[in-house]
């Protein structure tokens, strides 16, 4: 197949789920769809948050800090960008009296609405669950992606094998994870992370990925 050649399946039509009062955890981290997050959580909000959450089996929302700062301050909010990723909560434990470790996992995306801070601190959102990437990918570029990919899995399962960056399943096929995992791998700013993360086709993705890692010769 040519460079023109194209990996083009059908896209969602469903109609757009809107998330009220969404708990969001505004981080200076960029969470993608299928990305694993753990959290050393001690802020009563945040405590509250979780427990809430494994209650009602229900994700909060990660969002990259936009402005201001992860820890509350007096008189200094924090403001999330508006683009975030829904996290799953796999696993919880008590570190000590106060303080859970959770192991989260990225699910959809979605777009915040509108968001206030309630009388705890916490920031909760109006926000629309964004649709599954468009996936319109040059085969090429996604078969040049998919082998620095391995790669680059193979050798850091080889040094190591504990702390590998994401979970299995390794979703090969998928032109989507793909793009994901990469954009977590690379060392570019958050902002540049928030950008491709805010994408709505994984295409794009690819091929800004696919460029950047050929300019600095990881191809």
């Amino acid at each position: 197949m040519s460079s023109t050649d194209l990996y083009r399946p059908t896209g969602s039509e469903d109609p757009p789920r809107t998330l009220e009062n969404l708990p969001l955890f505004p981080l200076h981290t960029v969470l993608f769809p299928g990305g694993r997050l753990p959290l050393r959580v001690f802020e009563a909000r945040y405590v509250d948050m979780v427990r809430n959450c494994l209650r009602d089996s229900a994700p909060f929302g990660v969002c990259l800090i936009a402005s201001g700062e992860e820890v509350a301050r007096p008189n200094q909010p924090t403001v999330p960008e508006l683009v975030g990723c829904l996290a799953e909560i796999v696993d919880c434990n008590m570190e000590q009296l106060g303080v859970l470790l959770i192991r989260t996992r990225g699910r959809e995306r979605f777009h915040i609405i509108s968001h206030e801070t309630r009388d705890d601190g916490l920031l909760v959102a109006r926000a629309e669950v964004l649709p599954p990437d468009i996936i319109d990918c040059k085969l090429e570029l996604l078969g040049e992606c998919l082998d620095a990919l391995r790669r680059i899995v193979t050798r850091l399962h080889a040094e190591q094998p504990d702390r590998m960056p994401f979970d299995e399943p390794y979703l090969w096929d998928d032109p989507s994870w793909v793009a994901n995992r990469l954009c977590e791998l690379l060392p570019v700013p958050l902002k540049a992370k928030q950008m491709l993360m805010a994408l709505p086709d994984a295409g794009m993705r690819i091929e800004i990925v696919h460029r950047y890692m050929r300019q600095n010769h990881m191809l």
